[in-house]
This record gives structure tokens, sequence and C-alpha cells, in this order.
């Protein structure tokens, strides 16, 4: 793993931290320097990461405090705060 991976790695840390800790600014600041850095690096998000930040607002999702969470026809739907919404497949 290189320098910019574990980068990216501790940024996702620090942003579900600061989101438990309701910082959400924070979280916010971290998610973009994380996307900043993958950009600059040419590497992907880990699936995690992908699937808990919102791609309008850069906010990092936490179901029930400020993402909604539904399932719908084999379908994941994340909707968050600002209205943006996520959908992902998922296999019965």
């Amino acid at each position: 793993m290189d320098i910019a991976a574990e980068r990216i790695e501790r940024l996702h840390e620090l942003a579900r931290a600061a989101a438990a800790d309701r910082d959400d600014d924070r979280a916010r600041y971290y998610v973009r320097l994380a996307r900043r850095v993958a950009e600059r690096n040419r590497l992907t998000l880990p699936r995690e990461f992908r699937r808990f930040t919102c791609d309008r607002c850069d906010a990092y999702l936490r179901p029930g405090t400020n993402a909604r969470v539904r399932l719908q026809n084999g379908h994941v739907v994340i909707t968050c705060d600002c209205g943006a919404h996520a959908r992902y497949p998922y296999e019965d």
C-alpha cells in the first residue's frame, strides 16, 4: 500500500470519528481532503468510503443522524439531508 492509500484510510478514520462526535464540518473537511488526495494520485476511493459519503455535499453519512436508508426493489437507497440520493444494488 502506498502513502496516498494509507493517507486516505487515515482520513476515513478521522472523518468517521468526527461524525461520531457530531463535528460535521470537520468530517466534511476530511472527506474533501481524501477525495483530493485520491484525484491527485489517480486512486479510487475504497468502497466503504464511497458508500458513506455524500457526492453532493461531501458529508460523512451516518444512518439515522444525517442520512435515511431505505430498501426499494432490490436496491439500498440512501438519502442525505441535502436531498441527494444514492442507490446500491443488493441481492436477497
